[in-house]
């Protein structure tokens, strides 16, 4: 299987790469995004990059994104202090740029999309960022008929992830402790960087009974394997 990762220096977009680094499944990844994967200390005879300071427009490079099996798109970014333009020009337009594209090339590609806990399907809601990415996600939904859009709560980095925003980092340094106290407590609402890269490779592979993943659901998938 060959795969597209959008994202592939963030949080769960490590998570991901690091797993298809592991699965003899993948045998080659495209990696698209604004930083090189050497950043986070990544060198991988199977990984393929390329960077680009815009993202929006892919047009130029369209020749080199076909013949893809699956796109793990992990690109994203935190709503706080964003007004709900600024926020769905990253969140919907900057998706929607990658995946017209590769529908058109590869229409029978898997696309993994990530969400988050409390995406709003209706578009109607109160929350902005849950209005944006529920319009994402149906939008997606809608283009390809191989694409699930996961959900995850909190995410627990393994060893070798490191987010790249601060007050995460912080976050996680606080909440390293409890990590065990959490799993127990909210066992629906965690999951690993690991067990989220691993259940986007099996849905690629296998493909899954819904369309929408939330950790109950993905854990499960991951545990396939």
């Amino acid at each position: 299987m060959n795969v597209i990762i959008f994202g592939a220096t963030g949080m769960v977009g490590q998570g991901v790469l690091h797993e298809c680094l592991r699965d003899d499944r993948v045998e080659r990844v495209l990696v698209v995004g604004r930083t090189p994967v050497a950043s986070v200390g990544v060198e991988d005879p199977k990984v393929r990059e390329i960077v680009r300071a815009d993202l929006t427009d892919l047009g130029d490079i369209e020749d080199e994104l076909s013949g893809y099996d699956a796109c793990f798109f992990c690109l994203g970014v935190s709503s706080v202090g964003m007004k709900e333009d600024a926020y769905r020009r990253i969140t919907y337009d900057l998706t929607m740029a990658a995946a017209r594209p590769l529908a058109r090339l590869s229409p029978g590609m898997t696309f993994t999309y990530v969400s988050g806990v409390g995406t709003d399907s209706s578009e109607r809601g109160r929350s902005m960022w849950a209005r944006v990415k529920g319009k994402t996600e149906n939008d997606l939904i809608a283009l390809f008929p191989h694409s699930y859009m996961f959900r995850p709560g909190y995410i627990r980095p393994m060893p070798g992830v490191v987010s790249g925003t601060v007050w995460y980092r912080a976050l996680y340094a606080v909440l390293s402790p409890l990590h065990p106290v959490l799993e127990r407590l909210i066992p629906g609402q965690v999951t690993t960087s690991e067990e989220l890269g691993r259940a986007m490779i099996e849905v690629a592979v296998s493909g899954a009974d819904t369309r929408v993943l939330g950790p109950r659901e993905f854990n499960e998938v991951a545990a396939r394997r």
